[in-house]
């Protein structure tokens, strides 16, 4: 017998796919948020007679303040209806996708798929030789300053530079209180899993970063075989009318096109 009970059972999975980020609707094309996510949690936990709730998660990672309120937001449900939460890990884990997994009593994950990265980054551009090539001047007007630091038609101030890497220090051990404290003595101590760097699902097994090799249809038949069935939650019904009306504005095109080029960014490091 394994760790649940043998009956006919309804699962509910949190599905949880694509970017983190403050205006994501849900979905791997418009991401995760808090927001965007609190309802569908809310009604997995109120599923009766559930013997888990299970994450079903393949994200890249994104905004830690997004990460943070919807991980703190599960582990709230879970204290609240006496419930345990299991991860189940897709593609890829990474980042502020790991820090979701993290809020679960057990996380599983393929032997492909790609977890850790915990670590914070922020990539920019620097534009002042371009400007100065095509003899533009770049004007700014500000009260306070430090109002205008790290613009990208400005040259580098060391200052600045440093008061943003002491803010990706704090956010930094944020994550690392996080991941510990739900880790615990699952942690593998011998090797520093908080450079950024990510591994398949073997090695993060071995580190302690994961519990089991599995998937969420692998782990359920075993236990249960065939007596079992899922609701999911997390999915985005899409409404045609409001879609096309959509399509009708031109900045919409243009916020959907550079939303679509900060997601491919997000994938494509992890080779997705």
């Amino acid at each position: 017998m394994g760790i649940f009970k043998a009956s006919k059972k309804t699962i509910p999975v949190i599905k949880l796919e694509g970017v983190i980020t403050a205006n994501a609707r849900g979905g791997r094309n418009s991401g995760i948020s808090f927001a965007g996510m609190r309802s569908h949690i809310d009604k997995a936990f109120a599923v009766k007679s559930a013997p888990f709730v299970a994450l079903l998660i393949n994200s890249p990672g994104g905004s830690p303040v997004q990460s943070a309120l919807i991980g703190e937001y599960i582990r709230q449900k879970a204290a609240q209806n006496d419930m345990k939460v299991y991860a189940f890990c897709e593609d890829v884990a990474a980042s502020g996708g790991y820090w979701l997994a993290a809020s679960a009593d057990k996380i599983y994950a393929m032997p492909a798929s790609i977890i850790g990265s915990i670590g914070v980054i922020a990539a920019m551009f620097g534009f002042t030789d371009l400007i100065k090539k095509i003899g533009v001047e770049r004007r700014i007007y500000s009260a306070g300053a430090e109002k205008s630091q790290l613009d990208p038609f400005m040259p580098e101030d060391k200052k600045q530079i440093e008061h943003l890497k002491n803010l990706q220090k704090e956010i930094h051990q944020n994550f690392i209180d996080w991941v510990t404290t739900r880790r615990g003595q699952a942690l593998e101590t011998q090797q520093d899993i908080f450079t950024g760097q990510f591994w398949d699902g073997h090695s993060a097994k071995k580190l302690g970063l994961i519990d089991a090799i599995g998937s969420l249809d692998g782990v359920l038949f075993e236990e249960f075989g065939k007596k079992y069935q899922l609701k999911v939650f997390g999915t985005q019904k899409k409404n045609l009318l409001k879609f096309i009306t959509e399509q009708k504005s031109l900045t919409h095109q243009v916020d959907t096109m550079l939303s679509e080029l900060q997601q491919r960014t997000h994938w494509e490091r992890f080779g997705l």
